[in-house]
């Protein structure tokens, strides 16, 4: 579940103009399943990790009266599960709804166990699973530290000594500004600002380590939605052609190959993979024309600047007597036509 927030931490207060406020607190999703909207996979060897929501005593979401009276309830969290062993085995649990550059978060985590491990983090600029940024803490270790990885090689530790009790929530906390960095570790800047402009944007993600079994709650996030080309051509269509019942963009991208909804009249949709209709639009340029509950349907290829077919275009319209496929397309070439005028890569729509 995604829904509006309060400031937990000072560093979060000050929301720019514009930005979006989110928080992930589980509390629709199914117990013993993973989260809807996220993905699992892994960095380094062995298989991704076992994520599922599970219910545990955490600190409630009001502030307490008092440092004294930290109040605790059974509530859903996130939990990492699996005990692979494996020494360079990194399971991360990466949130595909959003591509974020500038942004403040927080999140409660909880080592729970871990024989050979005991870590926690969070990843960020996640371009995939071999490049990104990540800030973790270790129970074993007793370390709070910053990890850059690029082309799987990870860079040199950079961070500090800290105790990290095991089987306590702590606050982790990140901001992000252009090439700066900060990090907290339950309200201390554990070292100083950094800076790095190898990823300027990307996905935010849950990260461990091996067999740490690490649960993560309360996950606050204030970020700048980024809004793609193929966003911004559904928002204008809509604007210049308000008759319109329903628009859709579908398209491949580099995170995601297999074609999918990248834009619509309804947000909700974003994501959804293409049925063959839309396959079959993108890969032989074939136009679909049909009817549904008093609406006429037009499926058409979208073209770039070179004349290459890079994605589908849906367009649902109010239906009229005597409404024939014919006139049914050239009603929606026009909105085509002006979205091409638009389009020169395939890499324009989604980035």
């Amino acid at each position: 579940m995604v829904r509006s927030i309060f400031c937990p931490m000072l560093i979060l207060c000050a929301v720019p103009l514009g930005a979006a406020e989110r928080i992930l607190d589980f509390s629709d999703a199914r117990l013993n399943e993973a989260p809807p909207g996220f993905r699992s996979t892994v960095t380094g060897s062995g298989k991704p990790g076992d994520w599922r929501i599970i219910p545990d005593d955490a600190p409630s979401l009001l502030p307490p009266i008092s440092p004294k009276a930290m109040v605790v309830s059974k509530r859903p969290v996130l939990a990492q599960l699996s005990r692979d062993v494996t020494d360079e085995h990194f399971p991360l649990l990466i949130w595909e709804e959003e591509t974020v550059g500038d942004f403040a978060l927080s999140a409660r985590f909880k080592l729970v166990e871990g024989q050979e491990e005991q870590m926690a983090g969070i990843a960020f600029r996640i371009q995939d699973e071999r490049n990104y940024y990540y800030v973790r803490a270790s129970g074993l270790g007793n370390t709070f530290n910053f990890f850059k990885i690029v082309d799987g090689v990870r860079g040199p530790a950079i961070g500090a000594k800290v105790e990290i009790s095991k089987g306590v929530w702590h606050e982790l906390a990140l901001e992000c500004k252009g090439a700066q960095i900060r990090a907290w570790l339950d309200g201390r800047e554990i070292f100083p600002p950094l800076g790095d402009k190898s990823f300027n944007e990307g996905k935010i993600g849950f990260w461990t380590k091996s067999d740490s079994v690490s649960y993560f709650t309360d996950i606050k996030l204030t970020y700048t939605p980024k809004v793609t080309l193929a966003q911004m051509l559904v928002r204008d269509a809509l604007k210049n052609y308000p008759r319109l019942l329903g628009l859709k963009i579908f398209a491949s991208s580099t995170n995601q190959p297999e074609p999918r909804i990248v834009a619509s009249s309804d947000p909700k949709e974003v994501g959804a993979p293409a049925r063959h209709i839309e396959q079959d639009v993108i890969a032989h340029g074939t136009v679909y024309h049909g009817k549904e509950n008093g609406a006429v349907l037009v499926t058409m290829p979208l073209h770039d600047g070179n004349g290459e077919t890079v994605a589908a275009v849906k367009v649902v319209m109010k239906s009229f007597p005597g409404q024939t496929e014919k006139n049914a397309i050239a009603r929606a070439l026009p909105i085509i036509k002006q979205m091409e005028g638009r389009v020169r890569t395939l890499n324009d729509l989604t980035q």
